[in-house]
């Protein structure tokens, strides 16, 4: 079975939560699949960073678990070619929480006879995805100098086709730390 087009998960809303007065068990969903994402902080977090990137939501969206990890191996694999491993840090910001379930069912002759329809439609795990509200920073990237900010502004404009609906990318100086 492949994977269901993005669209059907887009809504960011409560899901519908089976409860079962006498038997807690049923409420419970069984089953769910580990994130594909595991890793959320790659480069080097030591530094004094002088410029952050943020990949910010426009609208609430659900980010399914395998689009945040296609945006972090790109991410990763782009910085690491402009910058080195060591210039960069990469954080992503969110974690996919929510459990995305699928009420399949079955079309042909004899069908009806094999489902409930949507009767007991509490459907089984096929996902994860990261609840996302409006103006909720995705990823974040932070370099040393201007030249480099620009360059990593690029780069995570270049990811955003790989994201469902729309974002925006700001580059916002730090403010550094000065000791006595």
């Amino acid at each position: 079975m492949g994977l269901r087009p993005a669209r059907c998960y887009r809504k960011v809303e409560r899901p519908y939560t089976r409860t079962a007065k006498r038997r807690v068990r049923k409420a419970l969903v069984k089953g769910v699949p580990d994130p594909r994402i595991r890793i959320f902080d790659m480069g080097n977090p030591k530094k004094e960073y002088k410029y952050e990137i943020r990949l910010i939501a426009e609208q609430p969206v659900q980010i399914r678990h395998n689009a945040l990890e296609a945006i972090r191996i790109f991410l990763n694999k782009k910085m690491d070619k402009a910058f080195g491993k060591e210039n960069y840090w990469l954080k992503i910001r969110v974690y996919p929480h929510h459990v995305l379930r699928e009420n399949a069912l079955l079309t042909g002759a004899g069908a009806d006879r094999l489902q409930t329809g949507m009767k007991h439609a509490f459907g089984r795990p096929i996902g994860r995805a990261a609840q996302v509200s409006k103006g909720q920073i995705v990823a974040s990237v932070r370099v040393l100098d201007k030249k480099n900010a620009e360059k990593a502004r690029q780069i995570m404009k270049s990811v955003t086709p790989k994201l469902p609906l729309g974002y925006r990318v700001e580059v916002v100086e730090l403010a550094t730390a000065t000791s006595n």
